[in-house]
């Protein structure tokens, strides 16, 4: 009797071991290969309603959701699936960009970086001298040769601190022999010293086009920063990754989005040389990329990338509309306003009119809009002043006056200024806001001083868009900010300045789970890729992303600093901060 005991006890704990060796962790998935994952054993958060759903477990098979439900039915549906226990963490449908520019993701790790505080922790880059020094460190690590280009990124001439702005003589005395490009924050201008500007031909004969701005000294001399349609032909002729270089690069930029927990990217402004480099077929994509060809280029691209062709994946990269820019940065000065700023011009600080400008006339965007709406494809519209929306909303006016609120796909990118007025006629004419919350902890000083107190606290009003019923998105617009989407959700629940312990605009703050809204299914709406993208629900893709905590638990104050753990794409783990790997 005893040895029959021993026997069937033997039986049952070899059964124990054998159901614990069938069970892993989320850290040492690779793939959900054969009979697919089950992921259990943490906070499933479908995001699937308006209200927080959870599940107990998610079968992930053949790089799909195969089911969202209890263990027990999960076991049964996959008996011979893979059970991945996520040990308490969070998982939830994987982040989608709604607006930044991809396209310089490849080339930003070969940049100096001079952004100020607290987007760097540096030096501050908060004084000319400063930055200079971020350059200089930047091009003796680099051995750049006599005459080769140097390029920063990140100047924010709002956080310098002594009042001597960054301009062409400071850059030429330490750089004699070098063109240099530095790059305004808000990627709508550049600082040049005198290499740069014989290199781009810009001279004291060069007119500045209408919407542009050039800076000039006594003698009418350009003096260092260019922005907007005077910037464009120098963003143009930026020096590109050759072909050897479009494959490596492209990869470590579609990582930079990895680490952040995207799967889907958006390039925001698409020239035809940029889309060239995106087609390379050499390039395996590992997440999906959108791109929205800028209203400029649209001709060539058109010649050699038909219409039929757009709107759908090709080695997960489509073309996904068309992109028109209205006005500037409002940090820069440059965004289009009804009333004057009141900080001057980017020129003449003196200068009491200063309104901005809007990139092209009325009648010029009228037609632009007439031409996106016969091609019937979604159009992205880049507008940061109320001018420059009230000018978008006179082209729809004219231009679908017979149908204002038909279906479009119309996204209003930034909406940073929308007036109350403004926006209770979003709904109407089936506009969605792409929102930029992220100015209220990085810009929120600029913006008071250059627009007032008012006008500042009403910047990206993401709660008056709820209410209105709107799905509004909200976005980095990288490389002008990080991508961190945690950030994206923190600004947008506690809209809190940096340095300050107060919000700006208290009345606009969201709660966690709308936050989330913007950034997972509201942008898989804003693509149109809502039944494949965006919650946890069967037949949807496998893309997913592991938190170390969940946002909705959180202390809102906190939520900046959760961490991705883990992001998979399709059923496959393409970035994990912390993985088993043999």
């Amino acid at each position: 009797m005893k040895k029959i005991k021993f026997f069937l006890l033997s039986i049952a704990f070899a059964g124990l071991i054998s159901c614990k060796d069938s069970t892993t962790t989320y850290r040492d998935i690779k793939e959900a290969g054969g009979n697919g994952v089950i992921y259990f054993g943490g906070d499933i958060l479908t995001m699937a309603g308006d209200t927080p759903n959870y599940a107990e477990a998610v079968w992930i098979k053949d790089g799909k959701i195969a089911y969202v439900g209890s263990l027990e039915q999960a076991k049964k549906q996959a008996p011979d699936a893979k059970l991945a226990d996520l040990e308490g963490k969070t998982l939830l449908p994987s982040f989608i960009d709604a607006h930044s520019h991809y396209i310089n993701s490849l080339t930003v790790s070969h940049q100096a970086n001079v952004s100020p505080k607290p987007i760097t922790d540096g030096n501050g880059n908060d004084t000319a001298d400063k930055i200079v020094e971020t350059i200089k460190e930047f091009k003796d690590k680099g051995n750049f040769p006599k005459d080769s280009l140097i390029q920063a990124y990140g100047y924010d001439d709002t956080k310098i601190t002594d009042g001597k702005l960054l301009n062409r003589d400071i850059l030429d005395e330490k750089f004699p022999d070098n063109p240099v490009v530095v790059g305004h924050i808000s990627m709508h201008g550049a600082v040049l010293n005198s290499k740069a500007l014989e290199r781009f031909h810009i001279t004291k004969d060069t007119p500045t086009p209408k919407g542009g701005v050039i800076v000039r000294d006594s003698m009418n001399v350009p003096y260092g920063l260019i922005m907007e349609t005077a910037y464009l032909p120098i963003f143009d002729n930026l020096p590109k990754p050759n072909k050897d270089q479009e494959v490596d690069w492209s990869r470590k930029g579609q990582m930079l989005y990895a680490e952040a927990g995207i799967t889907t990217a958006h390039d925001g402004a698409t020239k035809f040389n940029d889309l060239q480099v995106m087609k390379n077929p050499k390039i395996k994509n590992i997440i999906d990329i959108v791109a929205f060809p800028f209203i400029t280029d649209l001709k060539p691209i058109l010649a050699n990338y038909p219409l039929k062709d757009w709107k759908k994946y090709d080695n997960h990269l489509k073309i996904g509309g068309v992109k028109i820019t209205i006005d500037g940065s409002p940090q820069g000065k440059t965004a289009c306003f009804n009333d004057p700023y009141l900080t001057g011009s980017p020129s003449n600080k003196d200068d009491k009119n200063w309104r901005g400008e809007l990139t092209f006339s009325q009648a010029e965007l009228n037609a632009m809009v007439a031409m996106v709406y016969g091609m019937n494809v979604p159009l992205n519209l880049h507008a940061n002043g109320d001018a420059a929306i009230d000018a978008f909303l006179k082209a729809h006016e004219t231009v679908a006056k017979h149908d204002l609120g038909k279906e479009r796909n119309i996204t209003m990118i930034h909406s940073q200024f929308v007036r109350n007025d403004q926006l209770q006629k979003y709904p109407k004419y089936k506009i969605l806001p792409s929102f930029y919350t992220l100015h209220t902890y990085y810009f929120a000083d600029a913006h008071v001083a250059n627009r007032g107190k008012k006008q500042a606290e009403y910047m990206s009003p993401m709660k008056d868009a709820v209410g209105l019923g709107l799905k509004p998105t909200n976005h980095t617009d990288f490389i002008v900010l990080p991508l961190n989407q945690m950030m994206v959700l923190w600004s947008s629940v506690n809209r809190i300045p940096y340095g300050k312990d107060k919000p700006i605009g208290p009345d606009q703050c969201i709660t966690p789970y709308q936050g989330l809204q913007a950034l997972t299914i509201h942008p898989a709406i804003q693509y149109m890729e809502e039944k494949s993208k965006g919650t946890l629900e069967p037949n949807k893709l496998a893309d997913l992303v592991i938190l170390d905590k969940n946002p909705l638990k959180e202390d809102p104050m906190k939520i900046k600093d959760i961490k991705v753990l883990q992001t998979i794409k399709e059923g496959k783990v393409i970035y994990c901060k912390e993985c088993n790997r043999s």
